[in-house]
């Protein structure tokens, strides 16, 4: 079996004490703008009116800039990292939705 292979930056040293640090701090709002931009894009798919969808759809973006601003600062710190992509579950993954663009009306070809 593979082992996932990390992809991370070098991580920048926070002082390990009780009392909250950068990388806390950070990881707060990082948590707190995801949480955000899943409600807005709630409210987008509610919004009735064109006014307050075109609000909520500015403030939305703001808030999705704000979020990946603060994902970025992580990971350059050293703070977040992910997961290689297995490039055999890419290929099984690819394969299963192109079966699945077959059974479309279109016969496969999306306009």
């Amino acid at each position: 079996m593979n082992q996932q292979q990390k992809i991370q930056n070098p991580e920048t040293q926070v002082p390990k004490t009780p009392q909250m640090n950068d990388r806390d701090f950070i990881n707060d709002l990082l948590t707190t703008e995801k949480y955000m931009t899943t409600s807005y894009s709630m409210a987008l798919h509610e919004a009735s009116h064109e006014g307050l969808y075109q609000d909520i759809m500015k403030i939305f973006s703001e808030t999705q800039n704000c979020q990946r601003d603060l994902y970025d600062l992580m990971f350059k710190k050293g703070w977040y990292s992910i997961e290689a992509a297995d490039q055999q579950k890419l290929q099984q993954s690819y394969q299963q939705f192109q079966g699945y663009t077959n059974q479309l009306p279109t016969g496969g070809t999306l306009q």
